[in-house]
């Protein structure tokens, strides 16, 4: 019979894949860091890494810019000013090592807890819609890219949808690009209520 823990079990793998922002960096494991497939975590600077010993200690890494941890992967956004060449090995290295150790890489992480709700009962059906969408059709490119995309609200009056870019997707040049021509686009076409998508983290 399939033992469903040994998904989680940290024989640790690693391999890195190069995403559109040039300045960052996804570490792809072999094995999932939570069981809560929606988990995001997001840190700018070390000051917010309260519940991830994992992140607070790359910040260490004085070229260690932002820190963005989800499902299976990684994704650090370096110091524009030092070549991949020269960090990528150490950072392969560290992360390995941190976790064959036992170090956490996240806190509070129950087994028992609720995974998040995509919907809520009070949501309109234009909003299920919209959130639909992005869960389906935007939300696993974005994690290809390193990021994330998460629905803020929407503006019945305006047709205006905000979302919050996350992860390789904050500062990169191609995100604007990416949310005009491809998200905007899409949601446009799918659901006629839809006028513009602004986003936060770009």
């Amino acid at each position: 019979m399939y033992d469903r823990n040994q998904l989680y079990k940290r024989q640790v793998n690693i391999y890195t894949e190069r995403v559109p922002n040039p300045n960052s960096m996804k570490f792809v494991m072999n094995f999932m860091l939570s069981k809560d497939e929606n988990l995001i975590r997001d840190y700018a600077d070390v000051s917010a890494t309260a519940d991830s010993p994992l992140a607070e200690a790359l910040f260490g890494f004085g070229y260690v810019k932002r820190v963005f941890i989800t499902k299976n992967f990684i994704t650090i956004t370096k110091d524009e000013g030092i070549e991949w060449e020269e960090i990528l090995s150490e950072l392969k290295s560290y992360i390995k090592k941190y976790i064959d150790e036992g170090g956490e890489v996240l806190l509070g992480q129950d087994e028992d807890d609720e995974p998040l709700k995509i919907g809520t009962d009070n949501d309109s059906v234009t909003v299920r819609q919209i959130k639909d969408i992005l869960e389906e059709y935007i939300r696993p490119a974005v994690e290809g890219d390193g990021g994330a995309i998460m629905f803020h609200s929407f503006d019945e009056h305006t047709g205006s949808v905000k979302v919050l870019l996350q992860g390789s997707c904050s500062g990169c040049p191609s995100s604007t690009i990416t949310l005009k021509a491809g998200i905007e686009n899409l949601l446009r076409r799918m659901v006629p209520e839809v006028k513009e998508v602004i986003a936060e983290g770009v």
